[in-house]
């Protein structure tokens, strides 16, 4: 946020905080799915058009949703309420089984399944509008609308019923649940449009590749203003990507496609100069560039 100062000091970070409060207001929601043909170029203007825009690209299926999100006046009617699937208790049992699922998969190289469960798991969170609800209780249709407070926040799984551990969130580490690594970084607006170009050139050159993705939800694209005066906040306006996959309990035990995705964070780094949390990725945070493959090399 703008009224955030962060300042380096000698014994280590010194942080002030001023927050400014506003009078509660009300939003209004719709997803609109496409292809992501256009994307690279409705990227650079879709946030500007829209308050609390983002984008979900899902690569392997070339689908992109595009959050239209919009503050409303409080006389316009609606009670929304935003409770993510994701964000949910979940029977323990089902974790078990989605976890064991992708492991097997993994096992075996069966990336033709994982594409098959990626594509379901998207078209269930689209027609489900990704957990929105226009009374709390009920999708009935777009545009939703409610209140900041019922749809900033996403989820209801902090708020779960303590049932002996029947359903869990699937996070938590005292069942077999979901287990995975989030790779995220901001590239300036004005580049952005190139690097989503070159995510798509790898995807035409391995269609599968980035099939894993999907079962997270895909690749996150949010929106981040730039010309902030904090002394490590953004300089120009920015586009952040939040990119989550599978992770295996064994450090040694390499993913599917697992050259795509570093090509992607190394492409990043070394074509873009990406930042994070307003500082460059060090070099050393990254696996090596020897691991890529060869079907990569035209790049």
């Amino acid at each position: 946020m703008k009224a955030a100062k962060v300042s380096l000091g000698v014994l280590g970070v010194i942080s002030q905080v001023t927050l400014r409060l506003q009078p509660l207001f009300k939003r209004s929601i719709t997803f609109v799915t496409e292809n992501d043909t256009n994307l690279s170029d409705q990227v650079t203007t879709f946030g500007k058009q829209h308050e609390f825009a983002d984008i979900t690209w899902y690569p392997s299926q070339k689908k992109v949703v595009y959050r239209v999100d919009d503050r409303v006046s409080t006389n316009v009617s609606g009670n929304g309420l935003w409770d993510h699937p994701g964000f949910r208790a979940t029977l323990s049992l089902t974790l078990l089984i989605l976890r064991s699922s992708e492991e097997d998969q993994e096992a075996k190289g069966d990336i033709a399944g994982k594409c098959r469960i990626g594509k379901l798991t998207t078209d269930v969170l689209i027609k489900g509008a990704y957990g929105l609800t226009n009374d709390g209780i009920i999708f009935k249709g777009y545009p939703v609308v409610g209140y900041q407070n019922r749809l900033q926040a996403s989820g209801s799984c902090l708020k779960s019923p303590k049932d002996g551990g029947i359903t869990a969130c699937p996070w938590d580490p005292r069942v077999k649940g979901l287990y995975f690594h989030q790779t995220t970084f901001s590239i300036v607006l004005s580049k952005a449009k190139e690097f989503i170009q070159d995510i798509q050139k790898l995807v035409n050159i391995a269609p599968q590749s980035l099939c894993g993705l999907d079962l997270y939800n895909g690749i996150l694209m949010r929106y981040v203003t730039g010309s902030s005066s904090a002394y490590l906040g953004k300089q120009e306006d920015s586009l952040d990507f939040d990119i989550t996959y599978y992770r295996s309990k064994d450090p040694k035990t390499p993913r599917l496609f697992e050259d795509v995705l570093e090509e992607i964070e190394q492409m990043a780094v070394f074509k873009y100069g990406v930042y994070r949390i307003g500082e460059r990725i060090e070099i050393w945070h990254l696996k090596g560039r020897s691991r890529s493959t060869k079907r990569l090399q035209s790049l």
